[in-house]
């Protein structure tokens, strides 16, 4: 077979890039800058797969072109011996190719290990609330399964227990990579604790899963910020703190609001909802890049898409329906945190997309 002429050119673009990497953290300037170092290093690790494709492809192609001089020697043994290699270039070439792919569709964000996740309570009262309580639950118990950390950074509580909105930090390998495709709407269809009549209710709540942003990711001068202090409340606007530890922060250029106030310190407060901030920012800078890919695209199943609604929770039928995938998954499995069979059939699917678009 013969190499696409774009596959190839991508994958040397990738090398390059590695070699680049090489000469620049050789370099009197970079080496005493330790956030370049610890970013190019990153970002070297990160294409050593590529690189070593690179040079099996290279080491390939050069074989077959010997195989052919060599298979018109006029030594009969030698001619054979080429053959022999030629017969099964086709089948390692076929082999190299689809691993070619598979690591040309990974993007260095898939490597990320740290996420910020939003849960918000949508259309439905109290109920969801407890809906957006349960969607808390079901992602802790699945960071347990996969020994992640779980950090929660704001909550704000309803009265009947369940979350108005919670926002919580998970860290481990292969966190970005599996929760990526929880962000969209999702809906509950249940009945209530406090329905008499046993009627069915539908409520929703939303999902956001935004990727941590690293210190030398986002640049966000003083002067963009407005950083204000004030005294936590707590339900009904009850005072629960006599000291201004509650903060809000606000990225001027872009009107970003967020309000942390969990904690007793101010720093604490003012740490998380940095984190937070760039986060957020990180996410429309990444939004806005997948919108100008995407309109080269057919679909992709990763839009992260607020609006859209990813998965139906029917609990009358013990069914969980992802709407991107179109598949049924067992609803008491899933809540339980037991996710991996889902995220996995969302990760896989997205995969065959991304070579598709290769």
């Amino acid at each position: 077979m013969e190499f696409a002429e774009a596959i190839v050119a991508k994958l040397a673009e990738r090398a390059a890039r590695a070699s680049e990497l090489d000469e620049l953290m050789a370099s009197p300037e970079v080496l005493t800058d330790h956030k370049l170092v610890a970013q190019y290093s990153k970002e070297k690790g990160q294409l050593a797969e590529a690189v070593e494709l690179h040079e099996e492809l290279e080491a390939l192609l050069q074989e077959r072109e010997e195989a052919l001089l060599l298979a018109e020697d006029d030594d009969a043994d030698t001619a054979a011996y080429a053959r022999e290699i030629l017969e099964s270039y086709e089948e390692r070439s076929e082999s190299l190719d689809e691993r070619i792919k598979s690591a040309l569709v990974t993007e260095k964000d898939d490597f990320r290990d740290k996420v910020i996740v939003e849960v918000r309570a949508g259309t439905g009262g109290d109920e969801a609330t407890l809906f957006a309580a349960d969607l808390y639950r079901m992602y802790k118990r699945f960071a347990e399964s996969r020994r992640w950390k779980l950090e929660e950074l704001e909550v704000t509580s309803s009265e009947v227990g369940g979350f108005k909105e919670i926002t919580f930090g998970v860290s481990g390998e292969g966190a970005w990579r599996y929760l990526r495709f929880e962000s969209g709407g999702h809906r509950v269809q249940r009945v209530p604790a406090t329905e008499t009549q046993g009627r069915i209710h539908t409520s929703a709540a939303t999902v956001a899963v935004l990727p941590e942003a690293e210190e030398a990711e986002i640049d966000v001068k003083d002067d963009d910020l407005r950083i204000d202090t004030m005294r936590a409340g707590g339900p009904g606007g009850q005072s629960v703190n006599t000291t201004a530890s509650a903060v809000r922060i606000t990225h001027l250029p872009t009107d970003t609001v967020v309000i942390c106030q969990d904690e007793k310190s101010q720093h604490k407060n003012k740490a998380k909802a940095m984190r937070i901030l760039l986060s957020r920012l990180l996410e429309a800078e990444q939004r806005r890049l997948h919108e100008e890919r995407a309109a080269q695209r057919k679909s992709q199943v990763g839009t992260g898409d607020r609006s859209a609604r990813v998965r139906t929770y029917n609990f009358p039928q013990n069914r969980a329906t992802d709407h991107r995938l179109g598949e049924n998954f067992s609803l008491e499995q899933v809540i339980a945190g037991k996710m991996d069979a889902l995220v996995e059939a969302l990760d896989e699917r997205d995969r065959e997309e991304r070579i598709a678009n290769l």
